[in-house]
């Protein structure tokens, strides 16, 4: 979901940018008029984000699904492996990826568990010798969520933050690579976000390819080839909103009191239970269900009907999910913990 005022500027300007007679979808990313468009994004969210000068940010193309090939082929020369905690269906792609280029060790896999809990920091099995370590910080598809930033010494820190950045505050100087795709919290389809540690590029394998290589596309300011310019402009509109509404820190205060509600009408029902164990859950995705494959359909099909869309869980699960990334409004929420608790009388 994107702000309304976001998509409600972008339709006004949608045929003339700033007078200059052209859509955003029509101009050169060379332009003048784009450039300065790029220009002001890109330091919006340095200023959103705080991120440090040590560090380079990159708006580039091919989803977070691309930066499982691109972390390893950039990072995994120092040592030849890798630390990846895998928690969820996507950190078990990349690492099953990232074992192309290099030795991955698992220094933590909840797999055993459905997925259902983070590993807390002295569970983990830590290679001081290690390239990087890698997580993924929200599991979309479990509805969970790492509640703490890994302790990992010299070790990079890599992170997907596809589905919870910009939701609260963050540390950057923490981190060696963040990286998400833009369309959960930030714009629409079509945009990934790097920000990545400047001296943890130009080591890159050898046979690394150049749209995947951090130094070449930080040397040319994202802008080697065409970046997804209309992706670009509408993280900057998303920005403007954020600030608006307190910054990082309103963020955070509205996911704490959506979920909160979510969890608090759940956890009260005698017919729902939730997937992921408390301390491990998701404030962006809630995942839960019956226990009753055909009640938990009833549920989905009767909460379409009511104008709730999208509570179908992941194929691979089932059950119900209901993602309440930045741009959900609270009353939405209400709505729903409404419906919640009409279909747990009835059933």
């Amino acid at each position: 979901m994107l702000p309304l005022e976001a998509l409600t500027r972008a339709g006004s300007e949608i045929t003339n940018y700033g007078g200059s007679g052209m859509s955003v979808m029509e101009m050169s990313h060379r332009s003048k008029v784009f450039d300065q468009i790029f220009q002001d994004t890109k330091a919006k969210l340095r200023r959103m984000l705080q991120i440090p000068e040590t560090h380079e940010i990159l708006f580039l193309q091919g989803g977070a699904s691309t930066q499982f090939s691109a972390v390893p082929l950039n990072l995994m020369s120092r040592s030849g492996k890798a630390d990846y905690a895998v928690t969820g269906h996507f950190a078990q792609s990349a690492a099953k990826e990232a074992r192309k280029y290099g030795e991955v060790s698992l220094a933590a896999d909840t797999s055993a568990k459905q997925f259902t809990a983070i590993p807390p920091q002295e569970a983990l099995k830590l290679d001081p010798e290690a390239s990087y370590f890698y997580y993924c910080a929200n599991n979309t598809i479990y509805g969970t969520e790492w509640n703490y930033v890994p302790e990992t010494g010299a070790v990079p820190l890599v992170c997907d933050m596809s589905s919870n950045i910009l939701s609260r505050p963050v540390d950057v100087s923490k981190y060696g690579i963040i990286f998400a795709g833009a369309q959960k919290n930030m714009a629409p389809a079509g945009l990934t976000v790097v920000i990545i540690r400047k001296d943890l590029a130009g080591h890159e394998l050898p046979y690394t390819p150049l749209m995947l290589t951090y130094k070449t596309l930080i040397d040319k300011d994202s802008m080697y080839n065409t970046p997804p310019c209309w992706c670009i402009y509408m993280l900057g509109l998303v920005l403007d909103w954020i600030e608006e509404q307190g910054g990082l820190v309103g963020m955070e205060k509205l996911r704490n009191l959506r979920s909160s509600m979510l969890y608090e009408t759940l956890d009260s029902s005698k017919l729902f239970h939730c997937h992921a164990e408390k301390g491990s859950r998701s404030g962006m995705n809630v995942t839960f269900r019956t226990g009753d494959a055909d009640l938990d359909a009833q549920f989905v099909s009767e909460a379409a009907a009511a104008g709730f869309s999208n509570l179908k869980g992941h194929r691979s699960v089932g059950g119900m999910r209901a993602s309440i990334y930045n741009a959900m409004p609270v009353e939405g929420v209400e709505k729903l913990c409404q419906f919640i608790r009409d279909f747990d009388r009835k059933h």
